[in-house]
């Protein structure tokens, strides 16, 4: 198992030099890319966003299989459940997209394209708001947790520009689904919230971590998870509000009981929230 992980590790990064501006090609300069931009910005013949790295067919095949399988022996992987993701999600993708093209919040976001980092986020102001509100509930998650908004894996294999945004869109939000369900990052609780978003987004890799994921678990704990977890993540996934169509981050201030109850977020039975 070691060699093949290797193996997929070592084409992944013969992929990303075969993209490197010093390598096989010059770089053109980004005159049209609706990504924000500076005049240090380059693209490479084929490349539809900055990070972005084409693949064929058969390479795609191969990252997947890889992926997988390296992700449900090792759930903490997140750059293989990032690969996986991408590899084989672009159809669930554009479900997405075109329910938030069904929303006016949803069209906003894909319009302005807000993203969420350190730098647009001011963590030690959403340290002074209250200490029920959204925004000092999600960065208080983040200090117990050990996590910024930076630690999210740039999107490389998504073959749609607007699709790559969606994508990255979904991962920065992941810590806000955390935030509002209450949930840790314990594998039974990362399960229990993938259950839910496999509910909410109908990604595959969400549903191969729901589905394959559990095995990892002791008796007791996948017990609890199909028991308590899994009906809560089914129910509270389909009633809620597409989350995706969402500006999470002009929320921050409001009550978090309020944004749940506007939302239609409930928590988990019998669970202490983080």
């Amino acid at each position: 198992m070691s060699l093949f992980k290797l193996a997929i590790r070592s084409h992944i990064r013969r992929l990303r030099l075969q993209q490197s501006p010093f390598i096989g090609c010059s770089a053109l300069r980004r005159f049209n890319s609706t990504w924000t931009t500076t005049d240090e910005d380059y693209q490479q013949p084929g490349q539809l966003y900055e990070t972005h790295i084409p693949i064929s067919n058969t390479q795609r095949v191969i990252l997947a299989a890889g992926s997988a399988v390296t992700a449900l022996v090792d759930p903490y992987r997140g750059d293989m459940i990032a690969t996986l993701g991408e590899t084989t999600g672009q159809r669930f993708l554009s479900s997405i997209r075109d329910q938030m093209l069904q929303d006016r919040t949803g069209r906003r976001i894909l319009r302005t394209r807000p993203v969420i980092n350190s730098k647009v986020l001011d963590l030690d102001k959403l340290r002074q708001l209250p200490s029920d509100t959204f925004g000092s509930q999600y960065v208080g998650w983040l200090d117990k947790e050990g996590v910024t908004p930076d630690t999210r894996s740039p999107v490389q294999f998504v073959d749609d520009e607007e699709l790559a945004y969606v994508m990255r869109r979904y991962r920065e939000c992941h810590d806000f689904f955390h935030t509002l369900t209450g949930l840790g990052v314990t594998v039974e609780e990362e399960l229990a919230l993938k259950w839910f978003e496999w509910v909410q987004t109908g990604l595959p890799m969400t549903m191969l971590s729901s589905l394959f994921g559990p095995l990892r678990l002791t008796h007791g704990e996948r017990r609890r998870l199909f028991m308590d977890y899994v009906p809560w993540a089914i129910q509270c996934g389909a009633s809620a509000k597409p989350l995706m169509n969402v500006y999470f981050e002009e929320m921050l201030d409001q009550p978090i009981f309020k944004v749940r109850k506007e939302l239609g977020i409930f928590l988990p039975p019998n669970h202490i929230v983080h």
